[in-house]
Order: structure tokens, then C-alpha cells, then sequence
């Protein structure tokens, strides 16, 4: 599974020993004599202890110049995307740029449990995928000056056209997502479409037609339920999050996307405001009526599953979500997506409107041991054919422009760029919680829950997020972001 980030809140004062269970450290490693910040500050021989990125030498071919001998280790999250992307694809490509290089590829579903350990000794890996559930805090990470600054990377030029520099390439909004206190520390590449998904040809034998309000939505839940399917489902016990997103999106279409940013930003009230409020009343009814309480206690693929079986309906997810089912999807069924239903006629945003962001995070550690062989890594992934491999490999669009000129898009993503072109620039803002505030983003899940599995009010549920964001901003140990768009 492709899932986002998640954060535990950055916190400035934080000791080695903090900073480490920020990430999902569950035993500390000691070492004699020295205290914990300096033990890892200090371990794992990198040359660049400094965390400064290596300076640009101004060669196209070679911008940071990357020792022709060095040693790269590049650790990949396996889950939705799979990673044959980077064993097929990115790693044979800078093995053929650097051939005296030992490429070392790791791949795990655990980046915490099995880098955490690591960060603790200081023997890091050059380049991480840092995603799924268990995935380290992108913000307590940078915090500890574990990222390197990726303005480098950005400010190189591009491999396909020189003349460009690297973050021209990119789709509008995929520089700036990576931002974390004023820089880019992180590089978001897949860019992804988030929706409501179901099967195209059950659609079609039924007659049924993807709902554009929410009264469409209930009538067509009703026809589902006749038919013997749960008409709407998601994971709670491992996905939560793919139903806040649903939450929050059309609390953006009520209310605009002004709503999300004052969210990020722990605006007083916002969780309790119009849109919000209104979001989870429709949702919840959602929740009490067309949903199986048993899905509370499966994970993501299970409830997929059933989908694929043609015993869900309609399900929230991004983009990613058919190829992470190419395993156990029928011939019979084609993935299609369709936005998220206008709550009100009064929306400010109209039904056409999709979240479409840049997301999975790729970053470079700054006390690795080849810094510059990391940032020519991420630059050889934004190259036009480290972006199409990427694509072939993985089913996923990435946001490198062009990218895709050529290729045969399966069902699921020929949905997603019709989506994409009915939307225009009616694009709903993704959330920058999910890698600023760990704490708060663990609540928002919980509630999610809460709600949509009958356990609590839309009222309520908005009372207890506003608590939860007030103590947030009121807790001068967590570092603040804050976003102006």
C-alpha cells in the first residue's frame, strides 16, 4: 500500500532519546560514556557529518560530483508501489552512471522497526522511502538534523534538458510539499489523485451511475444495499486515514480550501467551524447507515479485497489503490474513480473538484555516508525515464511533467487523468498535518473511527478535534509549521 506520511510533532528542545521514540523507537540504544544527542551525532563514519549538502560543481553530468567508487544504500517502502521500480529501474540507472558503485537495495513494510535502530547507532542509509503505516516523523527527523537540505537537488539541472533546473520539471505544487521549516527537505513524487473508487463494469451491468451529491450518494447506497453489497467501506484498524481524508475534502468544497489551510495551521475554531461540522454530519450518516462495523478490525487489503469480490461498493482511496490489487483483481472488474459527492448546493467548490497532491516521500540523510550519490539518486528519479520506469513499474503517475507522454494507462489512471482534466483548476489542497503534527494526525484517526462506526456525534467528534488542535498550539515542546496556501 502507498500511504501517506505521518508525523510525530517536531519538537525543538528534544533529546537523542525523544527524538528516537518521535520515530517508533521502543528500546533506546545506550552508549557507555556518552550522552544519547551525541552518540548519534557522532556514530556511523559519515563524511558528511555536517548535514551540509554537497556543494554544486556546476557539471551537468555530474552537479555534485558523486564519487565514481562510492557506496549507496538505498532503503524502499514495498507496499502499493511494490519495488521493482528501484531494482529494475533506479538503481540499474546509477549503477550505469557509477559502475565501480555497490548499490545495496532494502526493502521492508516496517521503516521505523527497521531503520530506527540505525538512526540510533548513526549507520544510516543514503536514500529512504519513508512511507506506510510505520513509517519514521518526517518532522522530528528534520528537526534533528537528520534530512539534508534538498535545495541542491531543486537548483541542479534537470538530466533531460540542462538548460532547466530540476524543480522546473515538476508539476506546480510538488516543490512546495516538501517543505519543512522553510526548505525542502523531502521530495514528494508520486502525485495522486484521491477519490471514491468501485468497479466500472458492476456500475454498468446494474446501471448504476457514480453520485455527484450526497443525495445521489445515499439513493445509490440504497440500490447497493438491495443488491446484497456493503455499499461503502474502508479499513479502521490500519486505514483510518483514508476516510478523514474523504472528511476533510468535503469540508474543503463546503467551505473552500482556506478551511485545510487554517486546519494545518491550528486556526482557532476550524474544527469546529460550518464546513467541518457539516463534512461529518453527512459523513456519519454515511457511516450509520452503509457500512459494516466489522471493517473497523481489517486492514486495508481485506476490505479491498472484498471490494474485488463485488461485496463493497465504493471505497476512499488514492491512486495507487489498483495497482496494490493487481494480485487479486478479477478480469471482470476495471477500477474506476469519481470525486467525493457536493455536500450542499452552497459548496464553494464544485463536485468536479479532486484532491490531487504530491505524496510518497523520498528523502536523503544528511549523516549518511554518500549525501552527493543520494541527491544524484532523487535526480536520476526525476528524470523523464526514471519517472516513465517509475510509472511502468508501479502504475502510479509521478510529478515529473511529460512524464506519461507515451505510455498506456490502465483503467484506474485513464479515470484519474479524465478526473484530473474535469477538475481544471478546481484542485482540493492536500493536508500538511500528516507530516507536521503526529500526535494530533494519531487523533484524527481515532475519531475518524469514533464516528464513523456510530460511537459519537458529528458534534462531537468536532469537539474533541478542536481539544486535541488547542493543546497541540499550546505546546511549546511541538515545533510549528504554518502554510499560507
Amino acid at each position: 500500500m502507498s500511504e501517506p506520511s505521518e508525523s510525530v510533532p517536531g519538537i525543538a528542545d528534544l533529546s537523542r532519546r525523544n527524538m528516537l521514540r518521535g520515530i517508533g523507537l521502543t528500546a533506546m540504544i545506550a552508549v557507555p560514556g556518552a550522552g544519547v544527542l551525541s552518540a548519534c551525532a557522532t556514530g556511523g563514519g559519515s563524511d558528511n557529518s555536517s548535514g551540509q549538502a554537497p556543494a554544486n560543481t556546476g557539471s551537468a553530468a555530474n552537479p555534485f560530483g558523486v564519487k565514481e567508487d562510492a557506496p549507496l544504500e538505498v532503503v524502499i517502502f514495498k507496499g502499493g508501489l511494490g519495488d521493482s521500480y528501484a531494482t529494475d529501474v533506479h538503481e540499474p540507472a546509477y549503477k550505469k552512471k557509477f559502475p565501480k558503485a555497490d548499490v545495496k537495495h532494502v526493502a521492508t513494510q516496517k521503516i521505523a522497526q527497521t531503520l530506527q535502530p540505525r538512526f540510533a547507532s548513526g549507520d544510516v542509509p543514503d536514500v529512504v522511502a519513508n512511507s506506510g503505516s510505520d513509517l519514521m516523523d518526517n518532522s522530528a527527523l528534520q528537526t534533528e538534523g537528520q534530512l539534508l537540505d534538498l535545495t541542491p537537488l531543486f537548483d541542479a539541472a534537470s538530466i533531460d534538458d540542462p538548460s532547466k533546473k530540476v524543480k522546473d520539471t515538476l508539476v506546480p505544487g510538488a516543490y512546495d510539499a516538501g517543505i519543512l521549516a522553510g526548505k525542502p527537505f523531502l521530495l514528494k513524487y508520486v502525485y495522486t489523485a484521491y477519490g471514491l473508487w468501485y468497479d466500472k463494469n458492476l456500475f454498468a451491468k446494474n446501471s448504476w451511475t457514480a453520485p455527484k451529491t450526497f443525495d445521489e450518494f445515499k439513493a445509490l447506497c440504497d440500490k447497493m444495499k438491495s443488491a446484497g453489497l456493503v455499499p461503502y467501506g474502508y479499513a479502521g484498524s490500519n486505514a483510518s486515514y483514508y476516510q478523514y481524508w474523504m472528511i476533510l475534502i468535503s469540508a474543503a468544497k463546503i467551505g473552500g480550501n482556506q478551511v485545510l489551510v487554517d486546519v494545518d495551521n491550528l486556526a482557532d475554531g476550524v474544527w469546529k467551524s460550518d464546513p467541518v461540522l457539516k463534512s461529518a454530519q453527512a459523513w456519519a450518516e454515511i457511516g450509520k447507515l452503509y457500512m459494516d462495523k466489522s471493517h473497523e478490525g481489517l486492514k486495508h487489503t481485506e476490505v479491498q479485497l472484498q471490494q474485488n469480490q463485488g461485496k463493497v461498493g465504493l471505497y476512499p482511496s488514492g491512486s495507487w489503490l489498483e495497482n496494490e490489487q493487481k494480485k487479486d483483481t478479477p478480469s471482470s472488474f476495471e477500477y474506476a474513480m469519481t470525486p467525493t459527492p457536493s455536500v450542499t448546493a452552497a459548496d464553494k467548490m464544485p463536485f468536479a473538484a479532486i484532491r490531487a497532491a504530491a505524496g510518497e516521500v523520498y528523502f536523503v540523510s544528511a549523516k549518511g555516508k554518500n549525501t552527493a550519490g543520494g541527491l544524484e539518486y532523487l535526480r536520476i528519479m526525476l528524470s523523464k525515464e526514471g519517472a516513465k520506469g517509475f510509472t511502468e513499474k508501479s502504475g502510479n503517475i509521478t510529478v515529473v511533467k511529460g512524464a506519461t507522454e507515451g505510455l498506456t494507462l490502465s483503467p484506474g489512471n485513464k479515470s484519474v487523468a479524465a478526473a484530473q482534466v474535469a477538475a481544471g483548476d478546481n484542485v482540493v489542497t492536500d493536508n500538511r498535518l500528516e507530516d507536521w503534527y503526529k500526535e494530533l494526525e494519531k487523533e484524527l484517526r481515532s475519531q475518524t473511527n469514533a464516528l464513523m462506526f456510530g460511537r459519537q456525534s458529528a458534534e462531537q467528534f468536532c469537539e474533541n478535534m478542536q481539544k486535541k488542535a488547542d493543546a497541540t498550539k499550546a505546546d511549546s515542546s511541538i515545533t510549528k509549521q504554518h502554510r499560507d496556501k
